[in-house]
């Protein structure tokens, strides 16, 4: 009878703490209610869209032609197999894309871990605890008290998971800064291939122009070493003053003293495509070439609006800008209490052989609201300073786009002109070769003044060594260009970093992700 009356009552106590929690989960849900009814805008962060801007209609100084975007090979149309092959050693072992690559492995890692905070936390707990002591103890049936050892063994399971309700999308806005943030990793890794790519043609050029200055030295050397053995044998024969040989001499010392000077800056040259394809210099195997045999592919940008969907860095300046949006969500965040549940349940007995059994259940449910009552303003200044940070991304992001037209105006009024120069000094060229060519039989022939000839070698030698020089400039404006327009590359060519993590949660290589693929 005893017994059952316990039962009873236990189950009534049981009901009623049912009952009870029950209550008082409504109790909380309503508190929950009235105050996002109270704040019903506190959620609401930044929109995260582009900042309206004036863009141009056109460009100045776009070329008369359809346009013609480049394409990821856009180095290709060089005809250079030596460029082709460095460039592919450069996507490969260049130093700047490794460390932008690693970047992305771990903005991707700070995305996982950010979007851990979306789920309920799960440990478990496996405790076993032993206690002896020594007692003394009554015994009825004896006289007296006897006095002995107690032992104790208490094994216990135990699952705990907890979770933080995201009222005011703290954690949520957190994966979304680190998402933007990832994504503008991989638009950064893009503009760190796209200027080793950029870095690889302009210095292979550059190398191909000393060479071709220095093989019009060499050239201009063994003219002007041909007149001067013509002008002594001149003074020889009594028709060439000693002051003819001195002044031909002079020039082509001058002639000779240029030639280690070009041949040292294209060493240097070849030097520096080590660097830039991850190699020592003594291993850049190239052979000497000259810019003359190359070609020059056509390009020409369209609208400048279209411009901004193939700049990568625009697009990091605008990830970036999203990932300020974010920040000052969480901030504002912060400034609202946090609630948490914790819950925990399981098997705890006095002995192993009754751990599984109904009366070794155990279970816990607990609720938390944290609100920070003082703090002296440190969340409030926190907010404050994200949003300063977010008004200095947004300045940086416009200027980011304002500078991508200037490069592409720049490199347009580059190619525009050294084309024009380029075709004057070729007119330039082949009439002091003209004037070079009558004067130097004139002084093989001995009909002509040595004074004449100098000049004349001066303006043709002049023009060469420019000539040159005018045809890297419109080389280099060329890459110049294709860099300025994107080379090639399309922001929908760049996956968001949480797709694959939103399609497995829990991938396998979730501690070292794979690496990105370098383009």
């Amino acid at each position: 009878m005893n017994s059952g009356y316990k039962v009873m009552e236990s189950r009534k106590k049981e009901k009623s703490c049912h009952i009870g929690g029950y209550y008082r989960m409504r109790m909380l849900r309503s508190l929950f209610a009235s105050v996002l009814l109270l704040l019903p805008g506190c959620a609401l962060g930044p929109d995260g869209t582009a900042p309206d801007l004036a863009l141009p209609q056109a460009f100045q100084q776009s070329l008369p032609q359809a346009p013609v975007w480049p394409d990821r090979g856009w180095w290709k149309g060089f005809g250079s197999d030596d460029l082709d092959r460095l460039i592919a050693d450069a996507e490969s072992a260049n130093f700047d894309i490794q460390a932008a690559v690693a970047r992305i492995r771990q903005a991707d890692a700070q995305v996982q871990s950010s979007g851990a905070g979306l789920l309920p936390s799960l440990s478990g707990t496996d405790k076993n605890s032993w206690q002896r002591s020594y007692q003394r103890v009554s015994n009825s049936r004896l006289t007296g008290l006897r006095s002995g050892y107690a032992e104790t063994r208490m094994p216990a399971l135990q699952l705990n998971v907890s979770y933080e309700v995201d009222v005011w999308g703290r954690v949520a806005a957190t994966r979304e800064a680190a998402i933007a943030s990832a994504l503008a990793s991989r638009y950064d890794q893009q503009t760190v291939a796209l200027t080793a790519v950029s870095s690889v043609a302009t210095t292979w050029f550059t190398a191909l122009a000393y060479l071709d200055r220095l093989q019009v030295a060499l050239r201009n050397l063994n003219d002007s070493e041909q007149i001067l053995a013509a002008v002594r044998a001149r003074a020889e024969a009594g028709t060439a003053s000693e002051l003819d040989v001195a002044q031909q001499g002079a020039l082509v010392a001058g002639i000779r003293a240029q030639i280690p000077g070009l041949r040292s800056n294209a060493q240097q040259q070849l030097n520096a495509l080590g660097l830039l394809t991850g190699r020592a210099p003594e291993n850049i195997r190239v052979a000497p070439g000259t810019l003359n045999t190359l070609s020059l592919p056509a390009v020409a940008p369209g609208l400048p609006s279209d411009l901004l969907l193939r700049r990568p860095d625009v697009a990091t300046a605008e990830a970036q800008l999203k990932a300020a949006n974010a920040n000052i969500r969480i901030a504002r965040a912060n400034l609202y209490p946090q609630i948490t549940l914790t819950g925990a349940g399981g098997w705890e007995s006095g002995s192993l052989a009754t751990l599984f059994g109904p009366t070794a259940v155990i279970a816990s449910f607990a609720s938390s609201v944290t609100q920070t009552v003082f703090d002296n303003g440190a969340k409030a200044a926190s907010f404050k300073q994200n949003e300063a940070r977010y008004d200095e991304l947004l300045a940086n992001y416009r200027k980011t786009v304002v500078q991508a037209f200037t490069d592409v105006e720049n490199a347009l009024t580059q190619w525009r002109y050294t084309t024009e120069q380029e075709k004057l000094y070729i007119d330039a060229v082949a009439v002091a070769q003209r004037a070079a060519d009558i004067a130097r039989a004139q002084v093989l022939a001995g009909t002509s003044d040595i004074v004449t000839a100098l000049q004349a070698q001066n303006t043709l030698f002049s023009n060469l060594d420019t000539l040159a020089q005018v045809r890297l400039q419109r080389f280099l404006a060329l890459v110049a260009l294709y860099k300025a327009m994107g080379g090639g590359w399309q922001i929908t060519d760049t996956e968001p970093p949480a797709a694959a993590l939103l399609s497995n949660p829990f991938p396998a290589d979730a501690i070292l992700p794979r690496s990105p693929k370098v383009r």
